[in-house]
């Protein structure tokens, strides 16, 4: 039997020999590389990788030490290990990110300063390790938010110079800024085109713009990452563009911006590209300093769609989930599913579905207007200033939006105007200082089982106008509920209040009540 096994063994390492060779480890060391901070290890990576490549594929290897470098640009088959103590710094000289490359910025297709770690068209690509890679953006961020921003008239740099010739035909937004300015902080990790991705346990820091920005990619996996960015401008966490089929899994996130943000291209240029962002899952991250939580936009016009978040904590970021987008854009969000997150100390609202998130006036429904629709937010819990803000378009109302298992102390609960097909089922929110739901220009709402255990003798429970095709049943207000329910204007119709229980109600209805059906509601006993 021992002698039988070895032939197996044998036969698997022969007919596998391509792979084995393909897993060889490229110590940067071994190509010029220093890990003592001194020289610049940009030449010495290359050639690593370049070895590697010509073996079908490999690992690149970072022992301990630090290693200061330009950009890296992958190659197919290439994983990156940076190896516990490792840590790469990356240079702050912009000439170092010449020449210019394939990128996309905010949404906006561009040739622009490559990005720390880069590819195009690869497959079979990773980023590994207990390192550090630190992007040293401080520089980064004052240049353009200070040296750009006070130009006079006239004036611009070589940077400038050179982005505005190779970008003579570029898309930009409808509102002009960063693009015509021309000079754009590059991302630090971005792959464009490229299948099968992997960035596994590493910590990263101080990047100059967004940190891990995936583009038009297909099977991305982030998994255990650590990302540390200070208060700065733009700093996300992890933005997948355009890609399909995206996990995000384990993360502990705190940044200058939004921590995970799912995006799919902006005005003009997104539409043209119209690459969808499809099939994300994101589960178990915890994420802290943030303006956002997890937010879908504002850069959604090739639609997103098949987004599932669940089990994550966010703590101290400025809102929770965020859906944002305006007129102009287009593209449409769908498929939506949150479930199992718990909320503290979140400075706005939990919950944001705001299609105008930028002043635009009504126009005609068009390729320009955006959509969202067909949002479940379940088993929510936690500390906010607002539970819930829903605002949509007049000429396109957020549709088909349910909340469900909601438990939250707050000094707000939720807003929502211009929607269709509104559920709140088993939602308790204490709130401090504002009705539990205000409703204004909806269609089709839903409310069971819903309760305030705070409540205010001079805030309704709840405040409907202009709401059509509302059913209100089995709700149980608390003691101290002065008016259950108070409807604003005369063009409420068809409000049904059934099977509700009213014994701590004073007031069961306050305003025109020609449009209110009462049936079997326990009614307060009347002194």
């Amino acid at each position: 039997m021992i002698k039988q096994g070895i032939i197996v063994l044998w036969l698997f390492v022969a007919t596998m020999g391509m792979s084995v060779q393909a897993q060889q480890f490229y110590n940067v060391l071994d190509y010029g590389g220093s890990n003592d901070s001194t020289g610049l290890n940009t030449e010495a990576i290359a050639k690593a990788i370049d070895a590697a490549a010509n073996k079908g594929g490999g690992t690149v290897y970072f022992p301990a030490g630090k290693y200061i470098t330009g950009p890296i640009h992958f190659k197919s088959n290439i994983t990156l290990f940076i190896d516990a103590g490792a840590e790469l710094h990356f240079s702050d000289d912009f000439d170092h990110y010449l020449p210019m490359v394939e990128s996309r910025w905010e949404g906006t297709e561009v040739t622009n300063f490559s990005p720390l770690i880069y590819g195009t068209d690869l497959e079979n690509i990773a980023i590994v390790g207990r390192g550090l890679i630190d992007g040293h953006g401080k520089k980064w961020w004052g240049y353009s938010e200070v040296t750009i921003r006070n130009q006079k008239e006239g004036e611009q740099t070589k940077w400038q110079t050179e982005f505005k010739r190779l970008n003579k035909d570029v898309l930009a937004p409808d509102l002009p800024g960063w693009v015509e300015r021309g000079f754009l902080r590059p991302p630090f990790i971005q792959f464009l085109r490229c299948e099968n991705v992997q960035i596994k346990d590493i910590k990263i820091q101080n990047s100059p713009f967004w940190t891990v920005n995936p583009q038009y990619c297909d099977n991305v996996t982030i998994d255990g990452v650590t990302i540390d960015n200070p208060p700065s401008p733009n700093t996300d966490g992890i933005n997948p563009e355009s890609c399909r089929n995206v996990h995000i899994a384990n993360c502990h996130i705190s940044v200058g911006d939004d921590c995970i943000t799912i995006k799919s291209g902006k005005d003009r240029s997104g539409r043209k590209v119209n690459i969808p962002a499809e099939n994300y899952t994101i589960t178990n991250c915890t994420m802290l300093r943030g303006h956002g939580g997890v937010v879908i936009g504002s850069e959604m016009s090739g639609g997103v769609k098949n987004i599932v978040i669940s089990n994550c904590i966010f703590d101290g970021t400025d809102r929770g989930i965020r859906l944002k987008t305006a007129r102009g854009r287009g593209g449409v969000v769908e498929n939506i599913r949150v479930s199992n997150i718990v909320m503290r100390n979140i400075r706005d609202q939990a919950i944001v579905l705001n299609t105008q998130y930028a002043k635009t006036d009504v126009e005609p429904v068009s390729e320009r207007t955006p959509q969202f629709k067909n949002v479940y937010i379940s088993d929510m819990a936690g500390t906010t200033n607002r539970v819930g803000l829903i605002l949509g378009l007049e000429e396109m109302p957020v549709e088909n939006v349910s909340f469900n298992n909601i438990n939250m102390q707050s000094n707000a609960g939720f807003s929502v105007t211009n929607a269709k097909n509104i559920t709140f089922h088993n939602v308790q929110v204490d709130v401090a200082n504002e009705p539990l739901i205000k409703v204004k220009n909806v269609d089709g709402l839903h409310i069971t089982g819903v309760q305030n255990n705070t409540p205010k003798a001079d805030n309704p429970m709840l405040i409907l106008e202009n709401v059509e095709h509302a059913n209100i049943q089995q709700n149980y207000p608390s003691v101290g509920t002065n008016t259950f329910l108070e409807l604003v204007g005369d063009e409420n119709k068809g409000i049904y209040l059934h099977g509700n229980n009213f014994m701590n109600v004073q007031n069961t209805v306050v305003g025109s009540t020609t449009a209110v059906v009462l049936t079997n509601n326990i009614e307060a006993q009347k002194k």
